[in-house]
């Protein structure tokens, strides 16, 4: 049905306001991403237009934090579409801040939290694979 695939894949040590907080974002960074992905605004029986979603589903993924770091590795050899989310953007009050906590990460080494892919559906599945989907 689709040609694309999302996949949001959050760290499985988190507090589950810290799960939701990550998957909006990611999921708000998807939409920004890939603007083209988006749906129409839905309008109810008496003419109330809402706003718009996802054309798509988008599967949510549980991962360890080597987890996340091996689905990244696998996005950026595939050219994938990826939005960040690392630990300490939870401390952070603004995008500013954020933008700045993620900019000082160690490359080689993030601390991600979470990951939203986007790509062929093929090469996102091989990014996540092992990963179990969100329970």
């Amino acid at each position: 049905m689709f040609d694309t695939k999302v996949a949001l894949i959050v760290r499985d040590d988190l507090a589950v306001w810290q799960k939701l907080n990550v998957v909006a974002f990611l999921a708000t960074g998807v939409a920004a991403a890939i603007p083209e992905a988006l749906g129409e605004p839905y309008e109810d029986a008496s003419g109330h237009v809402y706003g718009r979603m996802l054309g798509q589903p988008m599967l949510v993924f549980a991962a360890d934090l080597s987890g996340l770091q091996a689905a990244h590795r696998q996005a950026l050899t595939r050219e994938l579409d990826i939005v960040p989310y690392v630990q300490p953007m939870f401390a952070t009050g603004h995008d500013a801040a954020n933008r700045e906590a993620f900019r000082a990460q160690d490359t080689s080494h993030f601390e991600f939290v979470g990951l939203a892919l986007h790509g062929a559906k093929k090469a996102v599945d091989k990014a996540v694979k092992g990963l179990a989907l969100h329970g």
